[in-house]
C-alpha cells in the first residue's frame, strides 16, 4: 500500500470513530415499513404497511434467527467472521492474487465491512464499484466497528439492514414475503436461498438457484467437516423459483383494516410523526364480537343477494370508537370499500329525529293521532304519494305507534307540519353531511331519501342517547391520560330525546309491525330503530343502551338490491347480537326522566260505538302539553272499501291542457276504478258506472267522486282542465 494511503488511513481513524453510531442508536433509528395498530388493551388489531418505498419488518434479534440462516451467511459471505478484526487479510491477499492472474475470486469484503457500507453510504459501492478511498474508508470503519461492537451485534445489525431483493430490506421482510414465516423458522434450503440473494439481490431465479445450491453444499461441508454430499440442485431450483414468485406477506392483515386506514389517515392529516405502534380507542373484544356477528349472520343470508355489511360501536359518554367493521371481509367482492364511511340511503332511521323535532316544537305529543291513509301531496315537481312498507294503511294511529311501527304516511304528514327546510337544518345540526338542499329532497326526506354515512348516522343516534347533546366522534388514538367526557352542544331538548328513546324502547308499541317476539326486544333496556331504503338496497339497525350506541348497515357495496331482506331480518339480528355481547356482564338501565316531562294517563275515544284504535295507557308529555283524552275522528270510508275500491286514474291533482286544434272526441279522459260495482260522479252529476269510463272534459276545476251502489263515497280526486273553447268537429 502506498505511504500516502497509509497516512490517509491514519487520518481517517479518528473521523470514522466519531461518525460510527452505537448499536443502540442503529436499533432506535430502524423504522419498519409497517405500523402496528393496537387496541385500547394493547392487543394487536391490524398490521398496516405505511412505507411504500421499501419493505421492512420488525427488528429481529440474532437469537430469533434460525441457526441455518446464520450458518448460510457465514459460509457464503465471511467464513472467518469470528476470527478477523473487521478485515480478512487472507481474503484480501487471495483477491489481490486472483486479480493479478485474472482469476475470479469471491472478494475480500467481510460482513463487518458490508455493515459499514450499510451504515454510511459514503462507503457503499456504486454501479462502477468502490474507489480506493471508499475501500480504505470501509476497512477503517470495519476495524472501528469491531472495536466498539460485539460480533453478535454486528451480525444482528447486518441481518436487519441488508437489502435482499427488490424492495425487501432485512431478514424479517424477506422471511415473511418469500417463505411466509418468521426468521427463526427458516430451514437449510430457505437459508441458502436467502444467503444467495445477498450477492445478487435482483439476479434471475436460475442464477439465484445455482448460488443457493452452492451455499447449501458449503453448509453441509461445514457441518460435516468433510466433502459435501451431492446436492439435488433440481429440488433447490424448484424451491427457489417458487419462493421468488411468492408474495406471502400481505400489506395489511388483522381484525380492523378499515379502522387502521382511518388511524393512519388521521395521523397524516394531523402531520404527526409516524409511529411504529399506535394505541387506539377500539376494544379488541368488541371488535372481534362485531366482526364475528356480521360474518355469521351474512352467511345465514346466503341466497338472498347480500354480501356486504358494516358495524360501528360508540361509547356514549366519550364518543370513542369501540368497534369499526368496514366490510364483511372474505364474504365481500368489494372488501376494500369502507361501509362505515360509504354514503347510503338511511330509510326510516331518520324518523326519530323528525318526531323529536315535532315534539320539541309542540306540534305533536306522543299520544297525538295521525292519519295513516293514502296521501297525495302536491310538490313543485309533481305529486308525492308515500306508501307504507307493507302497502297497507292502519287509519288513525298515535305518534308512539307511528314511530315504533315505522309507518311512512304519518311521518310524511309530520314533516308537512315541521317543513322540509326546518328538518333539513335539524339533521345538519346533528352532524349529518347532507349533500343536497332541502328543496332537492322535499317530503321524501322523512323517509330517508338523503344519503349519509353510517359513521355520522350512528353519532346522531348517540346524541339521542345523550339527551339531545351532540359532539364529534373522538379522535382515533387513545389519549395517554384520561380525558373528561365531552359535554356536547344541545341540538334537541332533553325532554324530546327522552320521549323518542322511550318510544323506541317500547316493545308493545312495536308489536303491531314487528311482533312481540321481535329480535329487537332485548332482555335489558335498549332503544332501536330499523330502516330499509328504496328497492331493499340498504338495511339498517341503529340504537343505544345505557353505555353504547351501535349502528349496523347491511347491503351490497355495488348498490344491487337484496332479496327479501328487511331491517328486522338483515341488520337487526346483528345489532341485537352485538348488544347482547356488550351486556353479557353489565346491565343497562332506562334513563331517568329529565326535567320538562310529565307522565299522564290517556285514553283514545272513538267517534262512534266500538273499539278505540289504541288501549288506554300511561304516556310521557312535555310539561304543559299533557291531556287525558284523544278523540278518534270518524272514518270517511271503511278500510275494506279503501283497500278494494279506489280511483286508479286519474290521480289527485292532475292538470289537463286541452288543445283546440284536436277534435273533442279525441281528448276524452279515461276514468278507471279498482272494481266494477261503482258509480262515477262529477260534483253531484252522475257520469256513469263501471270499472272504466270515458269522460269528455271541459275547462275548470272538478271533483270526481267514486261511490258504491248505496251512495257511500269510496274515493275522490281533484283535477283541473285548462284550455279555450274547442272547435267543432269537421
Amino acid at each position: 500500500m502506498p505511504r500516502s494511503l497509509l497516512w490517509l488511513g491514519c487520518l481517517l481513524v479518528p473521523l470514522v470513530a466519531q461518525a460510527l453510531p452505537s448499536p443502540q442508536e442503529v436499533r432506535r433509528g430502524f423504522q419498519p415499513s409497517e405500523t402496528y395498530i393496537l387496541s385500547r388493551e394493547g392487543e394487536l388489531l391490524q398490521r398496516l404497511r405505511t412505507d411504500m418505498q421499501v419493505r421492512r419488518g420488525q427488528w429481529v434479534a440474532l437469537s430469533d434467527t434460525s441457526p441455518a440462516l446464520r450458518l448460510a451467511l457465514l459460509v457464503s459471505e465471511d467464513k472467518r467472521f469470528y476470527a478477523h478484526s473487521g478485515v480478512d487479510w487472507k481474503a484480501v491477499s487471495a483477491a489481490a492474487w486472483g486479480q493479478l492472474w485474472h482469476r475470479r475470486t469471491r472478494g475480500a469484503s467481510t460482513i463487518t465491512m458490508q455493515l459499514a457500507g450499510l451504515l454510511d453510504e459514503d462507503w457503499r459501492a456504486s454501479n462502477q464499484g468502490r474507489s480506493v478511498g471508499q475501500k480504505l474508508g470501509q476497512a477503517v470503519a470495519a476495524t472501528q466497528l469491531e472495536r466498539q461492537w460485539r460480533k453478535d451485534q454486528i451480525l444482528e445489525a447486518y441481518l436487519n439492514l441488508l437489502p435482499f431483493r427488490g424492495e425487501l430490506v432485512g431478514i424479517d421482510a424477506l422471511s415473511r414475503s418469500l417463505f411466509g414465516k418468521a426468521a427463526h423458522g427458516l430451514d437449510a434450503v430457505e437459508a441458502a436461498i436467502a444467503a444467495a440473494l445477498v450477492r445478487g439481490p435482483n439476479a434471475s431465479p436460475e442464477v439465484v438457484a445455482q448460488r443457493a445450491c452452492g451455499v447449501w453444499q458449503d453448509m453441509q461441508a461445514w457441518e460435516s467437516r468433510a466433502a459435501p454430499p451431492a446436492a439435488d440442485c433440481g429440488a433447490i431450483q424448484w424451491r427457489t423459483q417458487q419462493s421468488l414468485r411468492a408474495r406471502l406477506w400481505p400489506a395489511s392483515e388483522g381484525l380492523a383494516p378499515h379502522w387502521a386506514q382511518r388511524v393512519w389517515q388521521s395521523q397524516r392529516e394531523a402531520a404527526q410523526a409516524p409511529s411504529a405502534r399506535v394505541t387506539t380507542t377500539v376494544s379488541a373484544p368488541v371488535q372481534r364480537l362485531a366482526v364475528e356477528s356480521l360474518q355469521r349472520h351474512l352467511r345465514e343470508l346466503q341466497g338472498r343477494n347480500v354480501e356486504d355489511g358494516a358495524v360501528l360501536v360508540l361509547d356514549n359518554a366519550s364518543g370513542e370508537v369501540l368497534a369499526w367493521v368496514g366490510s364483511s371481509g372474505g364474504l365481500s367482492q368489494a372488501a376494500e370499500v369502507d361501509g362505515v364511511l360509504a354514503w347510503r340511503q338511511p330509510g326510516s332511521t331518520l324518523k326519530p329525529f323528525l318526531y323529536a323535532q315535532a315534539l320539541q316544537e309542540g306540534r305533536v305529543t306522543a299520544a297525538s293521532l295521525l292519519e295513516d291513509s293514502p296521501a297525495h301531496i302536491a310538490t313543485p315537481s309533481g305529486l308525492y304519494i308515500p306508501q307504507n312498507y307493507d302497502r297497507k294503511f292502519k287509519g288513525w294511529v298515535s305518534v308512539r305507534s307511528a314511530l315504533a311501527g315505522s309507518l311512512n304516511v304519518p311521518a310524511v304528514r309530520t314533516l308537512v307540519m315541521v317543513t322540509p327546510d326546518a328538518f333539513f337544518h335539524q339533521l345538519r345540526w346533528l352532524g349529518l353531511p347532507l349533500r343536497e338542499s332541502a328543496g332537492f329532497y322535499g317530503y321524501s326526506l322523512a323517509l330517508g331519501s338523503a344519503e349519509v354515512p353510517l359513521l355520522h348516522l350512528t353519532n346522531a343516534y348517540r346524541a339521542l342517547a345523550n339527551g339531545g347533546r351532540w359532539s364529534e366522534v373522538a379522535a382515533p388514538r387513545l389519549p395517554r391520560t384520561p380525558q373528561p367526557a365531552p359535554v356536547g352542544q344541545p341540538v334537541l331538548s332533553a325532554a324530546s330525546a327522552f320521549i323518542v328513546g322511550d318510544v323506541l324502547a317500547d316493545h308493545q308499541a312495536r308489536a303491531a309491525t314487528f311482533g312481540l317476539d321481535s329480535v329487537l326486544a332485548t332482555r335489558f333496556w335498549t332503544a332501536v330503530k330499523t330502516g330499509t331504503s328504496k328497492d331493499m338496497r340498504d338495511n339498517w339497525a341503529l340504537g343505544w343502551s345505557q353505555r353504547y350506541t351501535v349502528g349496523v348497515w347491511v347491503g351490497n357495496a355495488s348498490g344491487e338490491a337484496m332479496h327479501s331482506v328487511s331491517g328486522s331480518s338483515g341488520a337487526a339480528p346483528i345489532w341485537a347480537d352485538i348488544m347482547a355481547g356488550l351486556h353479557a356482564r353489565q346491565s343497562s338501565r332506562a334513563p331517568a326522566p329529565p326535567q320538562g316531562v310529565v307522565r299522564q294517563a290517556v285514553e283514545f275515544v272513538p267517534a262512534s260505538a266500538g273499539q278505540a284504535t289504541e288501549p288506554a295507557r300511561q304516556e310521557w308529555f312535555l310539561t304543559g302539553s299533557q291531556q287525558a283524552q284523544f278523540h278518534v275522528p270518524a272514518p270517511q270510508r271503511t278500510p275494506e272499501d279503501a283497500a278494494s275500491a279506489r280511483i286508479l286514474r286519474p290521480v289527485d291533482g292532475t292538470i289537463l291542457a286541452l288543445d283546440p286544434d284536436i277534435p273533442p272526441q279525441r281528448q276524452t279522459l279515461q276514468l278507471q276504478a279498482s272494481r266494477d260495482d261503482v258509480r262515477w260522479y262529477l260534483g253531484e252529476r252522475l257520469l256513469g258506472q263501471g270499472r272504466q269510463l270515458a269522460w269528455p272534459p271541459w275547462p275548470g276545476r272538478h271533483v270526481v267522486r267514486l261511490q258504491d251502489m248505496r251512495g257511500q263515497v269510496l274515493d275522490e280526486v281533484r283535477l283541473e282542465v285548462r284550455g279555450a273553447g274547442l272547435k267543432a268537429t269537421p
